[in-house]
């Protein structure tokens, strides 16, 4: 019996439960990692240690696959195309996934079919910054963003004046100036793509952030309107057919209130992957972002991506105090026997994500409630 073999190019987290989604339909993953010890390494049976920056590497690893998808955006663009040269099937493909790897070119490209957008210029010094507050912006203070690479809070900075925007440009990369946003909330709307146009979306969630990085996702996001529901769905189903995006695309949304108090959506970043705000639909939905990303790059029928229950909230586990989180578990299982723990294997560092937590069930204080409390004692900030 022969399945194809997926290549995942990338060993963290999101392989590895991108690998686990696929083991009910008996499919063999590929794995290119940095290193052993990397998330999905642990896991995988067949795992090629190398660079993916790295042309021959990418090659050599390709051999054998069926598809070739990923757990982050950072293989360069040039290599993608080399590869799809070669006759590999990339999935998502390079003319795609540059949008979520340069957002100069993102915003450029949303800016063309009509997609909201916070207002932005490319900048060249903090004189640039400067001319860009005043024309474009209203005044400082001004976001900063490296056009590639940065992730989680990284490569990003809030600068209140001139004096302040020296530092993004000493990496000698490009830098986007962006207004910042006075918005109500992060939202993130999810939908996956498959190659023959089928489409899925899930439910809107909101997300939330402490010192840049997502610490709880609520699916879905309370308090919004069907309308606006509706509407950051159909963006990101657009944003997906225009930009040809093949698996699972997020779309992180900043909702705003105008002036009248008009509710409406801008869009912050894209991604062309399973997502941290995606991982509730692990034990949330029908079929988790997960399992339909494998089934696009596969181009079988997507599955369902409706809510299981009334609310669901997945709250990331972030290293701290417990070098050691396994002993934790007694407690958190006795505790709340509908738990259900996803842990990456990786070492615990502080702020680290190496796990996170699903929360279900009809009351959203409750579920809140109980996710909190797991996820915190798992990191040791809470022993009762």
């Amino acid at each position: 019996m022969t399945f194809p073999v997926v290549g995942m190019v990338g060993g963290g987290q999101l392989a590895r439960m991108t690998h686990e989604a696929g083991i009910p339909l008996g499919l063999k993953f590929k794995l290119l990692s940095d290193t052993p010890q990397d998330s999905a390494a642990q896991v995988v049976s067949e795992v090629v240690i190398g660079d993916y920056r790295d042309l021959d590497t990418l090659r050599a690893f390709a051999q054998g696959c069926d598809v070739i998808t990923f757990d982050h955006e950072h293989v360069p663009t040039e290599h993608l195309r080399a590869l799809e040269a070669d006759g590999i099937p990339v999935r998502p493909g390079p003319d795609a996934l540059v949008h979520a790897q340069d957002k100069g070119v993102m915003r450029a490209r949303l800016r063309e079919i009509g997609v909201p957008c916070p207002r932005h210029r490319i900048v060249s010094s903090p004189e640039d910054v400067e001319r860009f507050a005043v024309e474009e912006g209203d005044g400082y203070p001004v976001v900063l963003k490296t056009v590639r690479g940065g992730y989680d809070g990284k490569g990003v900075w809030i600068v209140r004046g001139r004096e302040e925007a020296a530092e993004p440009f000493r990496a000698g990369v490009p830098v986007l100036a962006e207004e910042k946003v006075g918005f109500v909330r992060e939202l993130a709307a999810n939908v996956v793509r498959s190659p023959h146009g089928q489409a899925v979306a899930y439910p809107v969630v909101e997300s939330v952030q402490v010192d840049g990085v997502c610490d709880t996702v609520i699916a879905p996001a309370p308090g919004l309107s069907e309308e606006l529901s509706a509407r950051a769905q159909q963006l990101a189903l657009t944003v997906a057919e225009e930009l040809g995006v093949v698996g699972h695309l997020a779309v992180e949304l900043f909702e705003t209130r105008a002036a009248d108090g008009t509710p409406g959506i801008l869009v912050n970043e894209l991604a062309m992957r399973p997502h941290n705000s995606g991982h509730w639909t692990q034990d949330g939905a029908v079929t988790s972002q997960f399992a339909n990303h494998v089934r696009a790059v596969l181009d079988l029928p997507l599955g369902d991506p409706r809510p299981r229950a009334t609310w669901t909230v997945m709250t990331n586990v972030l290293g701290g105090d417990f070098p050691d989180m396994y002993p934790a578990y007694l407690h958190c299982m006795a505790r709340d026997p509908q738990l259900k723990i996803h842990m990456y294997g990786k070492d615990v560092k502080p702020g680290r994500k190496v796990g996170h937590v699903n929360t279900y069930g009809d009351d959203l204080a409750e579920v809140r409630e109980r996710g909190r409390h797991a996820a915190d004692y798992l990191r040791g900030t809470v022993v009762e």
